[in-house]
């Protein structure tokens, strides 16, 4: 990795980090029944989508470790899966649990694994 690279995977760490902690906001509406709240959904799908940005800048760059091609496309197949939450929640609907929860483990590994490259 080049000098600087880290300052990017920091800042894509920590935008992840409050995505996440939204994240806990929604998904603890679903598991109660609840539709989760719109704005709290909206700002994390900004800010995922902004932490894929970051990686996909670097991925682009070349030459980027296998660990952050594996976190990128991880955190790619979450936000897939986020889409599709997103269109139960367009259609007023609370998303399946099972859903939410293989959405949940997928961004956590994506997560993990970019940590491991930033602390690693």
């Amino acid at each position: 990795m080049q000098p600087g690279e880290d300052d990017m995977l920091l800042y894509a760490v920590l935008i992840f980090a409050i995505a996440a902690i939204g994240g806990l906001v929604l998904a603890s509406s679903v598991l109660r029944g609840k539709l989760a709240p719109w704005a709290i959904s909206v700002l994390h799908a900004l800010l995922g989508a902004s932490g894929l940005v970051l990686l996909i800048i670097e991925v682009l760059k070349g030459a980027a470790p296998g660990r952050l091609t594996a976190a990128l496309g991880l955190l790619v197949v979450a936000a897939l899966g986020g889409f599709f939450l997103a269109s139960f929640h367009l259609r007023k609907q609370v998303a399946p649990k099972a859903v939410v929860f293989v959405h949940a483990g997928v961004a956590v590994a994506g997560f993990l694994t970019l940590l491991s490259l930033l602390l690693g």
